[in-house]
C-alpha cells in the first residue's frame, strides 16, 4: 500500500462512491447539484474566490445566477444551514491581477447569513492553497480548481467557445483551461469536513462542532454515476512550520513513495514542474533498465510574464535532468494545444501510479507546494473486493485525459497501446498519424539572468528561511536532495521486498 497514515498520508479513509471531473463543466455542474441538496453545511476551501463566477455560463444569464447569489439564495432558502467560506487572504499583487478579489467578495455576503472570511494566518509569503468544497459533511470535492469566471471551460476546449468569456457571448474568450476534480462521500468525506474545521479554527478562533448524526438525505449530485465504489482514499497535506506548528510534508512523501513504487508508467499533469526532489526521484527510475515510463503534461508556457520568468526556466532545468538520465527512451514531456494551435493552461495537479493509485490534488510540483504553502491531495488507492474495478478505472481515466489532449476515441487510443506496448510509443504513433494537439516541450536555452532565477530557484522557495535568503536555497535543496534520496532507497526496497513477499503474489 502507498497510502500509510503519518507518512504519505494524514488520513487514509473509506469512501462507498468516487468520481472524477475531468475539465470544469462537469464539476461546476457538479457542485451546484450538491450544494442545492445541503441540509446541514456548505463549507468551503479556496485560494482564489471571485463572487461574479458562473457555474453555467450562458448568453443570457442575469446576476442572481452568479455564484455569490446562488450561495445567498441557498442559505435563505435553509435558515439552518451553516455555509462558510475560508480564502486566503491574497498578496496585493496577486490580489491585483484577480481584481482585487477576493478581498473584495465578503460585501457580496453582506446581509445574508453566508460567513466570508479570509485566511492569512500562515507564514509571510507564503499561501493557503487548498481547494476544498465539503458538503453536509457526507460528500467532497477536492482538487486544483478554484472559483472563478476564467476556470470554466469543456472537454473539448474549443477555441471559440463564446460561453468562455468574462460576459458569456461577447469576445475575446478567456484561454482554455484543464482542471481536474475529485469527488467522495463516506469517511473520507468527514475527514475533509475535519481539515476545514481545523483551518478555520486556526484563521478565526472559532470553534465548530462536527457533526453528531447522519445527514437527511444524500447530496451525492443528481444522475451522477460512481466511477469508484467501495474505494480507499488518503489526504495528504503540505505546510510551513509556524506559531510551533510542524512542517508537514506528506504530499512530497507520497510522490517519493509513488515514484519509487511505479513498474510501467508514471503520468503527470501539472501547472508547474520545478522541484529538484522530484525531478532526481524520476531521473533515478529513468536511469534504470526496467523502469517505468515518465510521461509529463504541462503548460507551454505560463500565462503570466513573472511565471515564464521563474517556473518556465526552471522547468528548464527539471527537464535537462531526466533527458539526461534517459537512457533508454522513456521519457516524454508535452505541451496540449486547441485544434487551432493555442496554448491549452494545463492547471491540474494530477498523478497516475501505474493503475494502482489516482492522485488529485492542489499541490504543484515546485519547492513552495511541497512544504510552503497549505496543500491537500486526494488519492484513490484500489483495495478489497472491488480492487479489480477500481483498477480498470484508473486506466480508463488515464486513457481519457490522453484521448481528449489527441482529440481521439478512447478506444482507438487503448487499440494503439496495446499495439505498442507503452503510453509514450502510443502517443508518438498517434502524433505521427496527424494528431499533434500533444507537442514536445524542449528546454528553453537559459540567459545569464534567466540561469541565475533557475539556479537560485527565484520564486519559488523551500520554506520560510530561504523566503528573503534565495542564496540559502541550494544549500536548502541540497539537504532536501540527501533526504529524499535516503527516502526513494528506503521506498524501493520496500517496494522489492514487497513484491517477493508471499502476501504479493
Amino acid at each position: 500500500m502507498l497510502l500509510k497514515e503519518g507518512t504519505t498520508c494524514w488520513r487514509a479513509e473509506p469512501a462507498d462512491r468516487a468520481a472524477v471531473f475531468i475539465d470544469v463543466e462537469d464539476y461546476f455542474a457538479a457542485v451546484k447539484s450538491s450544494i442545492s441538496k445541503a441540509r446541514r453545511s456548505v463549507h468551503v476551501l479556496a485560494w482564489a474566490f471571485n463572487p461574479k463566477t458562473l457555474l453555467d455560463p450562458q448568453p443570457d444569464c442575469a446576476d442572481e445566477e452568479h455564484l455569490a447569489a446562488f450561495l445567498r439564495d441557498v442559505a435563505r432558502k435553509r435558515p439552518e444551514l451553516d455555509v462558510r467560506l475560508l480564502v486566503w487572504k491574497a498578496a496585493l499583487p496577486i490580489a491585483a491581477t484577480q481584481q482585487f478579489y477576493p478581498q473584495r467578495a465578503g460585501k457580496d455576503f453582506d446581509g445574508s447569513t453566508v460567513v466570508f472570511k479570509l485566511d492569512g494566518k500562515l507564514p509571510f509569503g507564503a499561501s493557503h492553497h487548498q481547494k476544498v468544497v465539503v458538503v453536509d459533511d457526507a460528500v467532497a470535492f477536492c482538487g486544483g480548481c478554484d472559483f472563478g469566471p476564467d476556470r470554466w471551460d469543456t472537454c473539448d476546449h474549443c477555441d471559440e467557445n463564446l460561453r468562455r468569456a468574462p460576459t458569456p457571448g461577447a469576445e475575446p474568450c478567456f484561454d482554455a483551461r484543464h482542471e481536474v476534480m475529485s469527488l467522495v462521500d463516506g469517511n473520507a468525506a468527514k475527514a475533509l469536513g475535519e481539515l476545514f474545521r481545523d483551518r478555520w479554527l486556526r484563521a478565526t478562533g472559532e470553534s465548530l462542532a462536527a457533526p453528531t448524526a447522519p445527514a437527511r438525505g444524500d447530496p451525492w449530485p443528481h444522475k451522477l454515476p460512481a466511477q469508484f465504489r467501495q474505494i480507499r482514499v488518503g489526504l495528504s497535506r503540505s505546510s510551513a512550520a509556524w506559531q510551533g506548528l510542524p512542517r508537514i510534508r506528506e504530499n512530497e512523501t507520497l510522490y517519493l513513495a509513488s515514484i519509487a513504487a511505479a513498474k510501467s508508467c508514471i503520468y503527470l499533469e501539472n501547472q508547474y514542474f520545478t522541484s529538484p526532489v522530484i525531478a532526481e526521484a524520476l531521473a533515478q527510475r529513468l536511469a534504470e533498465p526496467e523502469g517505468p515510463e515518465v510521461i509529463l503534461v504541462s503548460t507551454e508556457h505560463s500565462p503570466s510574464y513573472f511565471d515564464r520568468m521563474t517556473m518556465d526556466r526552471t522547468r528548464s532545468l527539471f527537464i535537462r535532468r531526466l533527458r539526461d538520465a534517459d537512457k533508454h527512451g522513456r521519457f516524454h514531456i508535452y505541451s496540449p494545444v486547441t485544434s487551432l494551435g493555442r496554448t491549452i493552461i494545463v492547471h491540474a495537479k494530477l498523478a497516475i501510479i501505474d493503475d494502482v493509485l489516482l492522485r488529485i490534488g492542489s499541490s504543484n510540483l515546485n519547492n513552495r507546494s511541497l512544504g510552503f504553502d497549505t496543500e491537500c491531495d486526494l488519492s484513490l488507492e484500489p483495495n478489497g473486493a472491488n480492487r479489480t474495478a477500481s483498477r480498470m478505472a484508473i486506466r480508463a481515466i488515464r486513457t481519457r485525459l490522453i484521448a481528449h489532449w489527441l482529440g481521439c476515441r478512447d478506444d482507438l487510443f487503448d487499440a494503439v497501446l496495446r499495439a505498442t506496448g507503452g503510453v509514450g510509443p502510443a502517443i508518438e504513433e498517434l502524433r505521427g498519424r496527424g494528431l499533434c494537439r500533444l507537442r514536445p516541450i524542449p528546454p528553453l536555452p537559459l540567459k545569464p539572468l534567466a540561469a541565475l532565477i533557475a539556479t537560485f530557484h527565484i520564486g519559488d522557495p523551500v520554506g520560510a528561511a530561504d523566503f528573503w535568503r534565495p542564496w540559502r536555497r541550494r544549500s536548502g535543496l541540497k539537504a532536501e536532495l540527501v533526504s529524499a534520496a535516503e527516502a526513494l532507497r528506503a521506498a524501493r526496497l520496500s517496494t522489492v521486498r514487497g513484491r517477493l513477499s508471499p502476501k504479493s503474489v
